[in-house]
């Protein structure tokens, strides 16, 4: 029972996440606003161990894609042993 109560409330952070993070998305207030061209965003989903999701994370910013502080904060998942961070990014595609 405490494991679904927090299986919901890390999904319903996760969710919270992804609806605030997508700001480079055009709202009613932005529609007069050209979109970027040819971008689109692309969410990057780690899941794994506590220590495998840092490390991932860390090593993303040393070859320079994404800043540690681009990502979430670590989520549990169902399995007590893993967690999860979402990243969300433009990228041009062409």
């Amino acid at each position: 029972m405490a494991q679904e109560t927090k299986l919901r409330d890390a999904q319903a952070l996760l969710q919270q996440y992804l609806s605030n993070e997508n700001s480079d998305t055009p709202t009613i207030q932005q529609s007069t606003q050209q979109p970027l061209p040819n971008r689109e965003p692309i969410k990057h989903l780690l899941i794994g161990s506590p220590k495998a999701v840092t490390s991932t994370i860390h090593y993303l910013q040393a070859v320079g894609y994404a800043n540690v502080g681009d990502w979430s904060p670590l989520l549990p998942t169902e399995n007590p042993d893993q967690v999860m961070s979402i990243l969300i990014r433009q990228i041009l595609v062409v």
